[in-house]
């Protein structure tokens, strides 16, 4: 059986390009997430296809050409469809969900019966992968190593003598490589609940035409993810819906998408809302401005102003000479705030800088965390064993100590702590915990069960701001090694900086593939960045390297702490 598995390399290159750099943004504004000038939207065209059905081939010759076409979604897996009978072509669902194994040569296909029998009618054939990850309905990715359920098929003998699959699984399955090659990443725009911040979700789709359909039903009918959706508000209601299937996107990049007639009686900053949703969740593909028509005739919708994260301002280094931000060999004052940290500095374990510049949350050499302002340097946790602390969006300060992980404090500004209830359930241990720009989110990476994992959870806050709770614990990924530092790279994916015999980087979308790559020598902390450039690692030797292109360069020396930002 002919079986067509060549990929270019640039395609096997690809697959590893998991994350894209983002420009700066504004501060303010209308929402401006897209592409570059001159770069294209979403291609949908995909290059390789599957091979069709060979006559004369055998039930188990058969399930693996099946399995094979699921590289090929174009006319909603027709390729694929050949592979069985027409009444399962009929009902089966491609749509179902994707597995994703570690490659095609490690699947073990057996068969019951004897297939080279003339007079056999019928046959069973078993699939068992070793899985790494799966993609459900709604196209939420999970990471899952191991032995999956085994796949089994049911073939029958058709009156042409031809073996096809009566009874098959739905959903798709794809080995580690292919998957980003059939499949992109989108992220499903949610607000905040103070509808001032955008927060991405993560989704996975076929890469074909109608893409921005799939978004826009997804955001108007589905759901955050679970462990999400505690944290967000979708300005999308029950109340307004699509009115037909599919969203057309003109020459000018301009959306037009049909709503009810109940989106006539629906105020007018809800519909800005949902515009601004939906703009920022089709940016990806290229779309400039969403329109929304009601029988056909336009409505006139505005957009909401959001925050945007400010683009990277620097590295932040505390050396002998002083802390701030290092521009060439100087290093340049952040406010008023430089002159209190510098009266510590020689205490200084770790510090996290305000987006404003206007505090910092400081771990001392006596295992407490402060907060220095342009007045005055405060103790907040006094408790034993407390990790580097993260400040929030709402000027918060959150803390733990290591072997505590539940005992998670939320400081604010007038010192007043607030107990975290339902915190990092299951875990025995914390290394290291970092809060999203946008103040919904909150990654950490704890043990549990005497396995190191990577995790996220939903900020829940009170009417006031206040965190009072998380959401549920989600992993997003495993790690071996040693921890030396946690950060959110970008808004949707984290890195986790691990020291071994073989000091690693891990990139870690969240809900998307690990990417895993070479860390300098003897690494001791991480800052992350708006952009994958703009990570830093600090060495143990007072060396802070930047990425450049594949490799880390030495960028700085003599630096005592490499400082972080909030959010970062």
């Amino acid at each position: 059986m002919r079986r067509m598995r060549s990929l270019a390399a640039g395609a096997v290159a690809a697959a590893m390009l998991l994350l894209t750099a983002c420009t700066g943004l504004p501060t303010s504004g209308p929402v401006s997430v897209g592409l570059a000038v001159g770069v294209k939207g979403d291609d949908p065209g995909f290059t390789e296809y599957a091979a069709s059905p060979v006559e004369g081939a055998g039930p188990q010759e058969i399930v693996e050409g099946f399995l094979d076409a699921g590289i090929t979604p174009i006319d909603n897996w027709s390729i694929a469809r050949e592979f069985l009978t027409p009444e399962m072509s009929d009902s089966w669902a491609p749509s179902a969900g994707v597995t994703i194994d570690t490659s095609s040569v490690s699947r073990t296909i057996t068969s019951v019966g004897d297939s080279d029998d003339e007079d056999a009618t019928s046959a069973d054939v078993t699939v068992q992968l070793s899985q790494v990850a799966s993609v459900d309905s709604t196209g939420a990715y999970a990471a899952g190593i191991g032995d999956a359920e085994p796949l089994r098929f049911h073939l029958e003998r058709e009156k042409g003598g031809e073996w096809r699959i009566s009874e098959a699984p739905n959903g798709i399955v794809l080995d580690a490589v292919n998957f980003p090659l059939v499949f992109r990443s989108y992220a499903l725009q949610y607000f905040d609940p103070t509808w001032s911040h955008l927060v991405p979700d993560l989704r996975w789709y076929p890469r074909r035409p109608s893409t921005a359909t799939t978004l826009t039903q997804q955001l108007v009918a589905g759901d955050p993810a679970p462990w999400l959706a505690p944290g967000v508000r979708n300005a999308f209601t029950d109340e307004v819906g699509l009115a037909r299937g599919a969203v057309v996107i003109d020459q000018s990049q301009v959306a037009e998408v049909p709503l009810t007639r109940s989106a006539l009686s629906t105020d007018a900053t809800t519909l800005a809302r949902m515009r601004t949703q939906l703009e920022a969740t089709l940016a990806p593909l290229g779309v400039v401005e969403v329109r929304f028509t009601v029988d056909q005739q336009p409505l006139d919708v505005s957009q909401v102003q959001v925050q945007q994260p400010a683009p990277d301002a620097g590295t932040l280094v505390l050396t002998k000479d002083g802390f701030g931000v290092a521009v060439g060999d100087e290093i340049a004052p952040v406010g008023e705030l430089s002159a209190q940290v510098d009266g510590l500095a020689a205490r200084v374990r770790s510090i996290d800088v305000a987006d404003d510049d206007g505090a910092a949350a400081m771990l001392l050499d006596d295992g407490h965390v402060y907060l220095a302002t342009s007045d005055n340097v405060v103790e907040l946790d006094s408790r034993a064993g407390l990790i580097a602390p993260s400040l929030d969006n709402r000027g918060y300060t959150w803390t733990v100590p290591h072997g505590s992980p539940g005992e998670l404090l939320a400081t604010g500004a007038d010192v007043r702590q607030q107990k975290i209830a339902r915190a990092w359930s299951g875990a025995s241990e914390i290394s290291a915990l970092r809060v999203a720009a946008d103040g919904v989110r909150v990654a950490a990476l704890v043990t549990v069960g005497g396995q190191r994992r990577s995790v996220v959870a939903a900020v829940i806050r009170d009417d006031k701001g206040t965190p009072i709770s998380l959401g549920e614990m989600h992993e997003i990924g495993r790690f071996t090694g040693t921890p030396q530092g946690l950060a959110w790279i970008g808004s949707d994916a984290i890195g986790v900086l691990t020291s071994s015999d073989d000091d690693r980087i891990l990139t870690q979308p969240v809900g998307g593939p690990l990417a895993a790559s070479a860390a300098p020598a003897e690494p001791r902390s991480l800052a992350g960045a708006r952009s994958a450039a703009g990570v830093r690692i600090l060495s143990s030797g007072g060396v802070v390297f930047a990425q450049r292109g594949s490799t880390w360069q030495a960028s700085l020396s003599g630096v005592l702490v490499l400082g972080t930002r909030s959010g970062e």
